[in-house]
């Protein structure tokens, strides 16, 4: 019998260690890492269809409307999406999910399952959460536990007990929890055959995961309750209210519930999962060659072996010649060399970059909004250069600027363009100026793509010098909103 299962895709990670093509302004569930679909959409698109609730996702501010755009790309409707005010780990998200769901049905099934692991088998997969469905039912808390394929150590690890199957194809007794082992002991569980890593993915009725937080990590419950109470909706977006969440601590899932309960259960995976924790993960996932390398569409390797080269820029083309073990990733604006064996240093990388103020550790080329996207495409003293491009009936807010004017040139489709009180349609290779001050806004009135170049000229060019009169996005003010 199949059991109606809800998702909950957590949303909220900065994804550092595949940096450059994960950044904080656009982490790694949102990106093509491996296949032509995000992780995020491959994780929903893994999680929909017979038996799944429509997901609800926890995500940030900042990344509320690449979710909507990234699920109707794939035509999934969310069940809600719950913007967190502030990241505080995954503890408090999974909880405010549950309570949310619980209004509704306290004995609903949810699936806990973060948006950026790649899990290959997808019908396996969901054939494994009807399998554990029924315990989670009867009120266990499962958490999903991963064949080892290496003796590997960054992962945690679940400890089976002594009669249990790691390969069974039903929940399995777990003793408890394992850290980050080192080489030798990773060596010495994988050989045991007696532990499985830990996923991070957990199933369990919403009722039963709230009593768990009222028996093991009541400080959790309370302000996560009240944000929860106080939540307001925006533009149908659910935003957990900022005062209670302020309160509410920073801590896993692992360390709040699951290393503390007692009605515990771990279900068995062998169908293949990665969580892409760094580039030699992605180098295993998308399938070396025969010389154990993997190259992009603009990247090639002459005499190389077992090494990544991958450009994500169509005119960077990236050469490797007589490398081995070597991981090289090239974006429009950074580009990252290391011996593979060095790959969890990247976060390394970012905070270097961040220490010394270079804006691509954080900041991605292309800029993404609710209305479409732009980049920079050159900077100078006093000027910028910028490529927009606005989605088919979208709207930039209605702004003004202190200290830049700017320049439009359409270069395709058709902008529908208001200065102070008077509104023009701009074709293909016709341009509009906008004085310093001007009150402005761009649409896109049409069925294509609109894309237009953008000169600004002033004295400080900074996203935050804008002034929101209207916005249909309803994002306040600031950079983004």
């Amino acid at each position: 019998m199949t059991i109606h299962i809800h998702p909950l895709l957590l949303c909220g990670g900065s994804g550092t260690r595949l940096w450059p093509l994960s950044r904080k302004s656009y982490p790694k569930q949102f990106a093509k890492i491996t296949g032509h679909d995000s992780l995020f959409q491959q994780a929903a698109t893994r999680l929909s269809g017979e038996g799944f609730a429509p997901p609800t996702v926890v995500t940030g501010n900042d990344f509320r409307f690449i979710v909507l755009e990234q699920l109707a790309a794939k035509e999934i409707n969310s069940r809600a999406v719950l913007i967190e005010p502030e990241g505080r780990n995954t503890a408090p998200a999974v909880l405010a999910a549950a309570l949310v769901l619980a209004e509704q049905d306290p004995k609903a099934l949810m699936l806990v399952a973060p948006s950026d692991h790649v899990i290959p088998d997808a019908a396996a997969f969901r054939a494994a959460v009807q399998a554990a469905a029924s315990r989670a039912q009867a009120g266990d808390l499962i958490t999903f536990g991963i064949t080892p394929t290496r003796s590997e150590t960054g992962y945690g690890y679940l400890e089976l007990a002594v009669d249990a199957d790691a390969v069974a194809t039903t929940p399995q007794t777990l003793v408890r929890f394992v850290e980050k082992p080192d080489a030798a002991r990773a060596a010495d569980m994988l050989a045991s055959g007696n532990f499985l890593w830990n996923a991070g993915i957990f199933l369990f009725t919403a009722e039963s995961l709230i009593a768990a937080f009222r028996a093991h990590a009541p400080d959790v419950l309370g302000p996560v309750e009240a944000a929860v109470r106080e939540a307001h909706s925006d533009l149908g977006f659910t935003r957990l209210a900022p005062g209670p969440w302020a309160g509410v601590p920073d801590i896993s899932i692992d360390y709040a519930i699951m290393e503390r309960a007692s009605n515990l259960a771990v279900m068995p995976y062998s169908a293949g999962w990665s969580d892409l924790g760094g580039w030699d993960a992605v180098w295993q996932e998308t399938g070396p060659d025969e010389s154990g390398n993997v190259t992009s569409s603009h990247a090639t390797a002459i005499d190389c072996t077992d090494t990544l080269l991958r450009s994500e820029n169509a005119r960077v083309e990236l050469v490797g010649i007589g490398l081995a073990d070597i991981i090289a990733v090239a974006t429009s604006d950074a580009v990252l060399v290391a011996h593979k064996s060095q790959a969890q240093r990247v976060k390394e990388a970012v905070a270097a970059l961040k220490e010394k103020g270079a804006m691509q550790a954080t900041q991605f080329p292309v800029d993404h909004r609710p209305w479409g996207w732009f980049e920079s495409l050159v900077v100078g003293n006093r000027f910028q250069v910028k490529r927009i491009h606005v989605h088919p009936g979208a709207a930039l807010s209605l702004q003004s600027h202190h200290h830049r004017s700017e320049h439009w040139i359409v270069v395709e489709g058709t902008a529908k363009v208001t200065i102070d009180d008077k509104a023009q349609l701009i074709s293909e290779n016709q341009s509009v100026y906008i004085p310093l001050g001007a009150v402005h806004r761009m649409e896109n009135p049409g069925k294509v793509p609109m894309v237009l170049i953008e000169v600004q000229t002033g004295s400080y060019l900074g996203e935050d010098d804008i002034i929101r009169y209207e916005d249909v996005y309803a994002r306040g003010q600031g950079a983004k909103g």
